[in-house]
């Protein structure tokens, strides 16, 4: 897609303002030849790097040459008119123009970390009929009324995409009604039945779970803890646990952490091995609801650092990626935090490829709210701090050089002042 010039200059403003940092980083650091080049151009590669992959989006208009401005490592197909229900309108037709153009563009942008949603049903499948559902396609959320026409779907899909579409989700919230009206039971055998197909026919895609929405306990309780036991009964035919950890609309990164939380412990008592990696496959905040809570708007810099924040704390955590719901190229009411060009959650998407992606991650501490997280890039050591919530006082390490915000505005800093947190994160430079 061509980018308007707006779109160019906000790119173009990211890239300079972090080339300014590096100038002053060397400065602050008594100087240095900045003619030999990036530090990293001839680093061997870090093989503890965090990888792009970490940063996950969806996009809207990507079947139609839609792309971010900003950067990200993995795409996720949801809302694109990719789901089955949108694609099988009828037995044994299928209308592939959407997949077939979000592959293609994707890959023409060098992006090949592609995660397909695999649901939902077509109503000429559909085994029961009830409303709201959501994609808006009668029968979306039932369960297929015959099994052999899923094998059916699976089996088109991954011999038709092999080694293009890199990973299948099962499901889209399977514990909510208007997503899936079936039982924990039928989507268990569903995620066996294509496992098995995905497996016999590309060997090297990964097969993430059905996904649930965390946000109400009674749906968590009802069907999610009762799917992972489902998977435990079939020895857990998934190489990803997915979850979506939308907080409540008045919840910041600190409640989605405590969904997280929750939901790890359902994982780890429902016996699922350690080594099966976990995956945010959806995630934004504000969003009204439960219930009569109004949708809340986060904006400025608060968004730009949450969305830092947010995947900073999936390495906190113990998740191996998030997906951003979702890129648009304009504002998005449902959502709370807007990713589009020139909005400021845009800032936060070149913060992490600046101050995360490629570096090794060693691990954080907690101080009352203050957060601190440790980074090594290429020799260049650096801390990213906030506050959980409100302020909360920091000194800076010994060696620090230069304080930056998500927005690449820094200012010199020394070892041992006091620094107060707020919310939004900075990153502090070590002197090498």
């Amino acid at each position: 897609m061509v980018r308007n010039r707006s779109q160019e200059r906000r790119t173009s403003v990211a890239f300079g303002a972090v080339a300014l940092t590096v100038a002053a980083l060397l400065a602050a650091c008594g100087g240095g030849d900045t003619g030999s080049g990036d530090a990293t151009s001839s680093a061997a590669p870090d093989a503890n790097a965090v990888p792009a992959s970490l940063v996950g989006m969806q996009v809207e208009g990507v079947e139609v040459e839609a792309w971010p401005s900003a950067p990200f490592g993995s795409l996720r197909l949801w809302d694109n008119g990719t789901a089955w229900s949108q694609i099988e309108l009828s037995r044994g037709k299928y209308k592939w123009r959407n997949l077939d153009g979000a592959i293609a563009n994707a890959e023409s942008k060098g992006m090949h970390d592609i995660l397909m949603v695999l649901g939902t049903t077509p109503t000429w499948a559909a085994s029961k009929v009830t409303s709201p559902v959501y994609p808006p396609y009668p029968g979306a959320n039932s369960a297929p009324k015959n099994m052999a026409d899923w094998d059916t779907w699976v089996t088109q899909v991954v011999t038709r995409y092999k080694g293009r579409i890199t990973s299948y989700e099962i499901w889209n919230e399977a514990n909510l009604k208007m997503f899936f009206n079936g039982t924990p039971a039928q989507m268990a055998d569903m995620t066996k039945r294509a496992y098995d197909i995905i497996k016999a026919n590309d060997p090297e895609a990964t097969v993430v779970s059905a996904s649930p929405s965390l946000r109400l306990k009674s749906a968590v309780d009802g069907f999610y803890t009762k799917y992972l036991a489902e998977l435990a009964k079939l020895d857990w035919p998934i190489d990803v646990l997915a979850m979506h950890t939308y907080p409540k609309a008045d919840g910041d990164p600190v409640a989605r952490g405590a969904l997280i939380a929750g939901a790890k412990a359902a994982i780890t008592a429902a016996g699922a091995p350690a080594t099966i990696p976990i995956w945010d496959t959806e995630l934004n905040y504000g969003l009204a609801g439960p219930g009569d809570i109004p949708a809340q708007k986060i904006k400025g810099q608060k968004a730009a650092g949450w969305v830092v924040r947010t995947y900073i704390d999936d390495l906190r955590y113990g998740l191996a990626r998030s997906y951003w719901y979702i890129w648009t190229q304009k504002p998005y009411p449902l959502l709370g935090i807007q990713a589009y060009p020139g909005a400021p959650a845009e800032q936060g998407f070149f913060a992490l490829e600046n101050w995360v992606v490629g570096s090794s991650f060693e691990g954080c501490t907690q101080t009352g709210d203050a957060v601190v997280c440790n980074f090594t890039r290429a020799g260049q050591k650096s801390v990213v701090a906030w506050a959980e919530t409100g302020t909360a006082a920091y000194t800076a390490p010994e060696g620090s050089t230069l304080l930056c915000d998500p927005a690449a505005k820094c200012t010199q800093v020394a070892g041992g002042s006091a620094v107060t947190l707020t919310e939004i994160p900075v990153r502090i430079y070590l002197q090498a």
